[in-house]
């Protein structure tokens, strides 16, 4: 399989065999525009770096060509794509970081008189009993996206002939195909989820937000096959024009395809966002701390998820904008050997960070609070911390978020929040990382044997289900594993106390947040 993770930071193409084993992989980097509420990329972009990974890859040996059967997709979600009719990009993709809906969103969810949460009472019980969930108040989703288009840009908005999300978009240019998945539509907040075979657009919760439904593009299952290549993509990847793209899935389906299938199974991702992932066979909504048991790739089943906004982007931001200028990195084969020296020396530092408090809220936060206020600090710095010290507590401050979004996804779930979590994206190849997320949240930590190509594997995964190569009933029984991190006992009392001192921070500051950050573009 030709695996494709598209995500925010950019494109990773993988050649992976049926049983998910990783052959070889590329990655070529998307620049992500960000000016205040908006976060863009260029659509043409996420191609061009397409292209130029699978190339690499598939250039490597003349052979590989002749063995791949299907392409499969993984991509970032909550991204906005507006085309014409012939499928080219009307300007570029807000993406899943982009709040610029804000406004716009509120003045559709809220009710005349009584609001809870944010929501008109009836209005919220339509969206949560339907889909599952409902439109985020920061603006960051579709539905938000779709609601700024039409308030701020309606000439954009008039033109539009469909909105595609990533993953849409890139199946597009695979196929020539307008069509959605299941997981892909999803926060949209416009169809009917009750039943996990079969979502469908509901008119009610269009004519709430205001879409057109000729506007959206048709249905589909992730592993429904959506036809072979078309032939000028097929000729420049030097592929069979027999090839065939399976339709894929949004990163969260993609990865807890990777992770782990089976039912009340948890995994956490740690990329450049960070979400606690698992499949349950119902549909459920936490309104209060933004959690929902939502449409996924699995047939008959649906992933309940708590997303934190910013995770490795923390780690990122102190590279680039603290540590180094970025042309003091002449090559991205120099990053990961950065993080790996920073790692180790992390390590050195005793737990705790000798005092320091992280808040990991860069961009505002989604899980266990939706509040686009918040920001990012440092509390405790004194004279005698180091770099090091620094370095540390913003590897404990995202686990320290973690723990908090624990909370309430234990409870969704039904079940004790003592059980081993699955590990993958690419902050769990760190070990340090995986150590400090077990001692600070009490639980044992799986480390995947691949963790940076979950998604590529859960992409490669649900293309041979598509294939009928395997059932996901099948990969319930595969676990793959590097190695398990077990919490340290002796280090209970203080992430204890750790631990309350970040909640206390965060109810302490959230008043001083929502009045400096008031007028940014996000408040309501």
């Amino acid at each position: 399989m030709l695996a494709v993770d598209l995500g925010t930071s950019g494109c990773k193409c993988a050649l992976v065999t049926l049983g998910g084993t990783v052959r070889d992989w590329a990655f070529e980097p998307v620049e992500l525009h960000v000016q205040g509420a908006l976060a863009e990329q260029e659509p043409r972009a996420w191609w061009a770096a397409f292209l130029a990974a699978a190339g690499r890859i598939l250039g490597a040996e003349a052979s590989r060509r002749r063995h791949v059967v299907a392409v499969c997709c993984s991509a970032q979600t909550e991204g906005t794509v507006c085309v014409d009719r012939a499928g080219e990009p009307l300007g570029r993709a807000l993406t899943w970081l982009d709040a610029r809906g804000a406004r716009a969103i509120r003045r559709r969810v809220r009710g005349r008189v009584v609001q809870i949460e944010g929501y008109g009472p009836l209005k919220l019980w339509r969206w949560i009993r339907l889909t599952g969930g409902a439109p985020s108040l920061s603006g960051k989703d579709s539905a938000g996206h779709i609601a700024y288009l039409r308030d701020e840009e309606p000439l954009r908005y008039e033109r539009t002939h469909r909105f595609l999300n990533v993953l849409d978009y890139m199946n597009l240019r695979l196929t020539g195909r307008f069509c959605t998945t299941q997981d892909s539509i999803l926060t949209t907040w416009v169809t009917d989820n009750r039943d996990a075979s079969n979502p469908r657009y509901d008119e009610r919760l269009l004519a709430l937000l205001g879409i057109d439904r000729e506007k959206l593009p048709d249905i589909v299952k992730s592993t429904d096959v959506l036809g072979p290549l078309l032939p000028g993509v097929a000729d420049s990847l030097g592929l069979s024009a027999l090839t065939v793209v399976v339709a894929g899935a949004v990163d969260t389906s993609a990865v807890a395809v990777g992770a782990t299938v089976g039912d009340f199974d948890p995994h956490l991702y740690l990329g450049t966002s960070s979400w606690l992932g698992a499949h349950v066979p119902f549909m459920k909504t936490d309104v209060r701390h933004k959690i929902a048991a939502i449409p996924c790739a699995v047939t008959g089943r649906y992933l309940a998820i708590a997303l934190q906004s910013t995770a490795g982007a923390n780690l990122s931001f102190l590279r680039d904008r603290i540590l180094y200028h970025p042309d003091e990195l002449a090559s991205d084969e120099e990053q990961p050997a950065v993080y790996e020296v920073l790692n180790q020396i992390a390590a050195r530092v005793p737990p705790g960070a000798r005092g320091l408090i992280y808040t990991p809220w860069l961009l505002g936060e989604r899980t266990p609070v939706d509040d686009p206020h918040l920001r990012a600090g440092l509390l405790n710095l004194s004279l005698e911390h180091t770099r090091e010290d620094v370095f540390r507590a913003f590897l404990e401050g995202v686990a320290l978020n973690t723990r908090w979004m624990m909370e309430p996804f234990s409870r969704l779930l039904g079940r004790p929040g003592d059980g081993p979590i699955a590990a993958v994206g690419g902050g769990a190849q760190s070990d340090v990382w995986c150590q400090i997320i077990a001692d600070v949240t009490g639980r044992p930590i799986r480390q995947a044997s691949q963790p940076i190509q979950a998604n590529a594997i859960g992409a490669a995964l649900i293309a041979a289900v598509g294939m009928g190569a395997t059932t996901f009933d099948e990969l319930r029984a595969v676990r793959r594993e590097r190695r398990i991190f077990e919490p340290s006992r002796s280090l209970r009392r203080l992430h204890d106390d750790q631990f309350a001192t970040f909640k206390e921070v965060h109810a302490r500051l959230r008043p001083l947040y929502r009045r400096l950050n008031a007028h940014d573009g996000r408040s309501s």
